[in-house]
């Protein structure tokens, strides 16, 4: 958690410093250089992404000498098992929601999660805006942190009709994803009470785990994405399906978290709309 949280502080230093001190400072006023693009045009990178990454290697370094990492921007160990069995490989993903990082939207995070054999063990998602740190032990419940220290046991919601249900989702970067990513959207949206597009997948699981969504569905993440905020909803009583530890984002698999009192009828109504398989 201390780590999380320090990269968490890094981050929001370094966008004033890169973006402006207006914390929602649009992204044509970042320094030159400071974004760069990846998969495709519009999935970008920042340098507080790459920095935020070197800080949370160059912390575990230190705290951790004998464990592997795998990160979003440096890639690392990608095997379902570190190094040697029973070994800890961290994941760590330093902003999740670039995006929003990019446009000041207030909704990205810090997330490092801790698998031994490819099974998350341990995770902390830091919301960075509101200060915010979202932690789970296998096997020891999940908690919300604030930023005051106050400290809440998360739960799920206790919901059972899907049609109340608040439903969380994402898409990918490719125009061909994203038109099949619609569709299935499409087929569950009558379905629910309502879809919400946050922008980051941790944030996403996270609020699943703390009940201010009843769901969260989506293709094509990898490990970074999903390591730590699954363990926390799946910890605070959700229902989780996550990808295979060695998958990426190309494989297209399925990562859902939802209330155990909608999970089956709502798995049911994501394989009517096609949304079970890769996408």
């Amino acid at each position: 958690m201390t780590v999380v949280r320090e990269a968490a502080q890094r981050v929001t230093a370094r966008r004033a410093e890169v973006f402006g001190a207006n914390a929602f400072d649009p992204p044509e006023d970042a320094l030159p250089g400071a974004v760069t693009t990846k998969s495709t045009p519009t999935d970008p990178v920042t340098v507080v992404d790459t920095e935020t990454e070197r800080f949370v290697r160059d912390r575990l370094a230190q705290l951790r000498p004998d464990d592997t990492v795998l990160g979003e921007e440096f890639g690392g160990e990608g095997a379902g098992r570190a190094a040697a069995q029973d070994a800890v490989r961290w994941i760590v993903d330093p902003i999740d929601g670039t995006v929003n990082f990019l446009y000041g939207v207030p909704a990205y995070a810090v997330s490092l999660g801790a698998q031994i054999d490819g099974v998350s063990v341990a995770g902390a998602v830091a919301d960075v805006v509101h200060g915010t740190v979202y932690t789970a032990v296998l096997g020891g419940g999940a908690r919300e942190i604030a930023s005051d220290g106050a400290v809440r046991e998360l739960r799920a919601n206790p919901i059972t009709d899907p049609a109340l249900a608040l439903v969380a989702t994402g898409f990918g970067y490719a125009r061909e994803r994203r038109e099949r990513q619609g569709r299935v959207l499409a087929e569950l949206l009558p379905q629910v009470r309502d879809v919400r597009r946050i922008g980051s997948a941790a944030l996403d699981l996270c609020m699943v785990a703390a009940g201010r969504a009843d769901a969260h569905y989506e293709h094509g993440l990898s490990p970074w994405d999903w390591a730590a905020g699954a363990l926390i909803a799946q910890e605070a009583g959700a229902r989780v399906i996550v990808p295979r530890p060695d998958s990426s984002s190309a494989d297209g698999a399925l990562t859902l978290a939802a209330a155990p009192g909608i999970a089956d009828r709502l798995i049911a109504a994501l394989e009517a709309a096609g949304g079970l398989g890769n996408l």
